[in-house]
């Protein structure tokens, strides 16, 4: 009698995990592309849409918040000018992180306040993000490659 073995070989086993290891490899740095790509994406919407409430705030209040928390939810209260509830908790407070970028409101020193700085920089330069951002009053979004974004910097297309 012969002795019938069913199953795959131990190199059969070995291709089929060197294929998908070498699938993995490709995918793997594609991924983390896409996924800075959408933190990107938005760190430029988050810095939009404070830029927005800003201009709402200046038009409500007479002049620019002094604080980002002055942006931020009002926890139930009417809103007010240190309590605007002009963004939600993400973003309407100090040191905010959102999608692997910080952003930073900073008031101008005037009185009133005619003017403002945003910047939204990757937590982790070329892991959460590569590009850094920024706007200021004229609502133009600039963006730097490699370092904090200034006025000086190209305007995002």
């Amino acid at each position: 009698m012969r002795n019938h073995q069913e199953g795959f070989s131990l190199i059969e086993l070995l291709v089929v995990v060197a294929v998908i290891l070498i699938i993995a490899a490709i995918a793997i740095p594609n991924l983390l592309r896409a996924r800075a790509s959408a933190n990107e994406a938005s760190a430029v919407s988050s810095i939009r849409i404070m830029s927005t409430a800003c201009l709402t705030y200046n038009s409500t209040y007479g002049q620019f918040p002094a604080l980002q928390a002055n942006m931020g939810p009002t926890n139930g209260a009417t809103p007010s000018s240190s309590e605007a509830d002009l963004l939600d908790s993400s973003l309407g407070t100090a040191n905010a992180v959102k999608s692997g970028y910080a952003v930073v409101y900073v008031a101008g020193t005037s009185t009133p306040i005619s003017s403002y700085t945003i910047n939204a920089d990757p937590v982790v330069q070329n892991g959460t993000g590569v590009r850094h951002f920024y706007t200021d009053q004229s609502d133009v979004i600039r963006a730097n490659p490699s370092v904090t974004a200034t006025v000086n910097d190209s305007p995002v297309n």
